[in-house]
């Protein structure tokens, strides 16, 4: 049976006493299973499923949602289509079930490349392509896009990828998120109003065990360091961690802790537990329509930002 990811690009790198492995899928360019000296940081899905909860995959040219898949253009309304039912929302992009080509493979990296052709709400032919590259303690993720329309287009990418440390319980994990503003939302998980984490539950700068949490929540004001990277921790009770950082053109991040995540077992196929991602952002929920991290680029212009994953003992 063909996987209904497609073909799974495995990519393998190792330095001195380090070894790092991952598993890229065609579609969606999902990073679906990452290891590093043998223990596994991303929550790997089995091969024969398609991504729960969209585990892995590439956000594009929108992450998150867009309200009732409508925004505006030249003052004009676009429809995009509504991929979010249940909230009537256009949620994560278009290149959620699309399959990507090779642009260039090598034993421990991989770039594929995907268009995303004009279509219903989204009148533009933009040239993406996302870049995985293996190092010693984990994996660089570089995003690029090229607007090859004859009018600026609107972009904006995100991952969604969800992290382990190993075989420690998910809920025993504490969750650090280097964020300073958090999205309010309503019913439908679309922003309303944006206020500081200080004083409140969803202040995770120093830290929260993830059994604690229940969050679907856009952060902003995500705090970069000198060097103009943000970071992200996971963290096991022994001091290992697997650290999320984003680069300076990521301005926002989602924390999401679903307690229903697919955890099949043999004695039970249909079992569920707590899950948590950590997803980078240019561009926070509904940003077609407020304008924020979204970049206009001109015909023929370009952009590349960068993420990344590590892991390491303290």
């Amino acid at each position: 049976m063909r996987a209904p990811t497609g073909e799974q690009f495995e990519l393998s790198y190792s330095q001195g006493t380090r070894r790092s492995r991952a598993i890229i899928t065609e579609v969606a360019a999902a990073l679906r299973v990452l290891e590093v000296d043998g223990v596994e940081i991303v929550d790997a899905h089995p091969e024969d499923t398609t991504p729960p909860y969209g585990s892995g995959i590439v956000l594009a040219p929108w992450p998150n949602r867009i309200r009732d898949g409508v925004w505006l253009l030249d003052g004009r309304p676009q429809q995009l289509d509504l991929t979010e039912p249940d909230k009537n929302n256009a949620i994560h992009g278009l290149l959620r079930s699309r399959p990507y080509r090779v642009g260039a493979r090598e034993e421990h990296a991989i770039t594929l490349e995907a268009t995303i052709y004009p279509q219903h709400g989204y009148p533009f032919l933009v040239d993406t392509s996302v870049r995985y590259e293996l190092v010693a303690d984990g994996i660089v993720v570089t995003h690029r896009f090229r607007n090859a329309s004859d009018a600026p287009a609107p972009v904006a990418v995100g991952a969604h990828p969800f992290f382990r440390v190993g075989d420690v319980p998910i809920g025993e994990l504490t969750l650090t998120v280097a964020a300073a503003m958090r999205f309010v939302t309503d019913d439908r998980l679309n922003p309303v109003g944006e206020e500081p984490v200080d004083g409140t539950g969803f202040d995770l700068r120093e830290g929260a065990k993830v059994g604690e949490l229940d969050l679907d929540t856009a952060f902003g004001g995500v705090l970069h360091g000198n060097d103009g990277t943000a970071r992200h921790r996971l963290t096991a009770p022994d001091g290992s961690y697997a650290e999320v950082w984003q680069g300076a053109d990521f301005g926002f991040v989602q924390a999401f802790t679903p307690r229903t995540y697919p955890r099949p077992t043999e004695a039970d196929p249909d079992a569920l537990g707590q899950a948590v991602a950590i997803e980078p952002m240019t561009a926070p929920p509904n940003a077609f329509n407020s304008g924020l991290g979204v970049r206009w680029l001109q015909p023929d212009e370009s952009w590349a930002g960068s993420w990344g994953v590590t892991y390491g003992r303290a």
